[in-house]
């Protein structure tokens, strides 16, 4: 199956009726779900006799040539634990040796993929990170060159905040790959780039916890690929933060604890389509549509807006409801055939439009690398319609 045959398998998602006249937009989930398990890059080891299973998740997607190319973070070799949190009623559950690193993927079908190469990336040589690097997003920046951006970590995960720093990588064939280095003078993660320049200004979006901030770079590309050069202008955008929110977490009940931007934004008909992810409460009324028993007390779900096509600072239209939420036994509790790290967990980090199916890489039970899709079309009527207006 080559690429232009992706499209045959990509289902067009389905609108189905929510309540008191509302929708609800169901992205699909692929028939082959997950894609890529940890056991299909030998991400497996045992202590004692015991086998443990590692993780793949949470790759940025791009098309290069005539290949797909998949950037997943990988973990091998780690402890999973957990405590009760007694505020949220549920079990938390973290990891210690937990160092991420990116292998780089590639498939002549969207979905059956191979290591390219065994690049591997991982912590920064000059000791910018140490603690791996994670949740790439790839941007074809002007079909010139691709961009990859991903959170290094200065710190262990789940050691506490203040540890990441948004990474940048360059490269024009996935073999040769740039470091280019760290923004520095801020927390942040979660970061894209637009893929071209609008009326002159080229825009980033990043994650200020809570919200999805935009803000222009003042020096355009060399801002972002010299990004120690530019220390004062990174801090302003800091400085600044309180005045360029795009979205607010809070909106609605499944964003009530943070909200980030997924993959890059694409150009559509209506607007700069922006998929992210949200955390927090969802509701049963929403659970039940997806064959569940009970709400989903904390958990990840996939949102989408749109934003102005002249200035993406701008927001058009946001959905206030899910367009999809975990389900399946790799995104909800686990099974035995499919256990997770991490319940409730579906974050969207890669989109490709093929031929107006778009076809959405996620991470699911920060375990897998699954297969969402939409038609695209559909996708942008729902939003428009049944969607939060923010603006004409």
């Amino acid at each position: 199956m080559a690429i232009e045959s992706l499209r045959e398998v990509l289902e067009p998602g389905s609108l189905v009726k929510y309540k008191d006249g509302e929708y609800i937009f169901k992205l699909s989930s692929y028939k082959g779900n997950p894609i890529i398990r940890p056991e299909d890059l030998d991400l497996v080891w045992s202590v004692e006799g015991v086998k443990y299973i590692g993780a793949v998740f949470n790759g940025g997607a791009t098309i290069y040539g005539n290949k797909i190319i998949l950037a997943p973070r990988c973990h091998k070799e780690y402890i999973r634990k957990s405590h009760y949190n007694s505020t949220l009623g549920i079990t938390r559950y973290y990891m210690e040796e937990y160092i991420s690193r990116v292998y780089i993927l590639e498939s002549m079908d969207g979905v059956h993929f191979k290591p390219r190469d065994s690049i591997i990336l991982k912590e920064s040589g000059d000791g910018d990170f140490k603690y791996g690097i994670e949740d790439i997003r790839i941007i074809n920046f002007l079909e010139e060159e691709y961009i990859l951006i991903g959170c290094g970590k200065k710190i262990p995960p789940f050691m506490g905040s203040g540890g990441d720093r948004i990474a940048i990588y360059t490269t024009k064939d996935f073999r040769d790959i740039r470091y280019r280095g760290i923004i520095d003078e801020f927390d942040s993660r979660n970061a894209v780039i637009f893929p071209e320049y609008i009326d002159g200004r080229l825009y980033m979006i990043f994650r200020f916890h809570p919200n999805i901030h935009i803000d222009s770079l003042k020096y355009g590309i060399e801002q972002l690929y010299n990004p120690r050069v530019f220390r004062s202008e990174w801090l302003e955008i800091y400085r600044n933060r309180g005045r360029n929110i795009l979205l607010k977490a809070g909106e609605y009940p499944h964003e009530d604890e943070k909200i980030g931007a997924g993959p890059p934004p694409i150009a559509t008909k209506e607007g700069w389509l922006l998929i992210y992810h949200s955390v927090g409460y969802i509701d049963k009324s929403i659970t039940k549509l997806y064959g569940l028993d009970k709400p989903i007390v904390r958990g990840y779900s996939v949102s989408a807006a749109l934003l102005d096509i002249n200035d993406p600072r701008i927001v058009l239209y946001r959905t206030k409801l899910p367009i999809y939420i975990p389900n399946k036994p790799w995104e909800y509790e686990g099974s035995d055939e499919y256990p997770v790290d991490i319940p409730y967990v579906v974050f969207p980090t890669g989109l490709i439009d093929v031929g107006g199916r778009v076809a959405i890489y996620a991470g699911a039970g920060d375990k897998y690398m699954i297969l969402l899709s939409a038609d695209l079309d559909a996708l942008i009527d729902y939003i428009v319609k049944y969607g939060e207006r923010y603006a004409k």
